[in-house]
């Protein structure tokens, strides 16, 4: 199934697990505030990078597939 433009959708699949990838394109403008593709209370899925470019223009065309469990830890920076 493809989705476009419709993140209440997206996030109601994610809420189900039933994305198995996605294919964005990142577009190098802020347009302001807008709607958030993962908003507060997405669950954490894991996802790996299977192919991306950067078009003339600047857009980041970028495939996602289906990782193995997602991996948590504690983030410690250091100075330096």
């Amino acid at each position: 199934m493809h989705v476009y433009g419709s993140a209440n959708l997206l996030q109601t699949l994610i809420k189900h697990d039933l994305v198995d990838a996605f294919w964005l394109k990142i577009f190098p403008i802020i347009l302001g505030g807008g709607k958030r593709l993962f908003a507060d209370g997405t669950i954490p899925l894991a996802f790996k990078v299977t192919e991306s470019t950067v078009t003339s223009k600047g857009v980041i065309p970028v495939n996602y597939e289906r990782a193995d469990a997602v991996t948590t830890g504690i983030y410690k920076h250091s100075a330096g």
